[in-house]
């Protein structure tokens, strides 16, 4: 009986010590999550002055932006992005896609002309995956005349911060395979890996699959290695 009582208080512990670990992974997205403006420790980033462009950027919940600026979000998404879907085992599908860019957890970065027009974003997260916490890029996105222009890599250098200034362990985001100056762009020029998850990775479909996950690791991945925290893959803090 003795053996049997000490497995069973072991197993007791690491279940213990596992929903504690998880605790702490929700408490930094949900601390992160209250923040007012995630781009005000960053200053000097609220400023886009290279290439011919002079913009503003700013980082809003998606409560706080107009239903103007929600629905120019929606339609440029797909207007770059629905052939792409439509090439894809997902399908474009309007009223799920709206309803995702609308989400309460949405997070918005937006770059603004001199006349207060946007002409780019980027639409993240604070989210829990497999275990850590992260910032998930759900889409990034420019009007055709701020493209090649350094802009979008200023975006994501932005969410590289905001994700290591709120100790968040990876930028993750998905992309097409057949979106190739997008997966190259990642790949190459931000140096993204792919990550754990990315079916390519785990086996779950491989090569039938038309996406990959990619990931970059902040400070704070870094210093925990690449082992995942818990086997729950999936937000948990909401």
């Amino acid at each position: 009986m003795g053996r049997k009582s000490n497995r069973a208080k072991e197993k007791k512990q690491r279940r213990l010590e596992e929903r504690a670990a998880m605790d702490a992974v929700c408490a930094k997205v949900d601390a992160a999550n209250k923040l007012d403006d995630p781009l005000s420790a960053f200053p000097v980033f609220k400023k886009y002055d290279r290439h011919g462009l002079n913009l503003d950027i700013e980082c809003k919940r998606v409560s706080a932006l107009s239903p103007i600026t929600v629905e120019w979000a929606y339609e440029l998404t797909r207007a770059n992005m629905q052939t792409l879907y439509e090439q894809s085992e997902w399908g474009w599908k309007e009223r799920e896609k709206r309803e995702e860019m609308k989400d309460e957890r949405a997070w918005y970065l937006l770059a603004r002309d001199a006349e207060s027009t946007p002409v780019a974003f980027c639409h993240f997260r604070f989210d829990v995956e497999c275990g850590d916490e992260v910032l998930y890029c759900y889409e990034v996105q420019l009007e055709s005349k701020v493209r090649r222009k350094g802009l979008g890599k200023f975006l994501i250098q932005i969410l590289q911060l905001i994700a290591n200034s709120t100790q968040m362990k990876k930028v993750m985001l998905t992309v097409f395979k057949h979106n190739h100056g997008a997966y190259q762009f990642f790949r190459e020029a931000l140096q993204f890996e792919i990550d754990d998850t990315s079916p390519s990775m785990s086996g779950c479909c491989g090569d039938d699959c038309s996406y990959e996950i990619l990931s970059r690791r902040t400070k704070y991945g870094e210093a925990s290695g690449h082992a995942h925290g818990g086997s729950h893959c999936g937000g948990c803090c909401h």
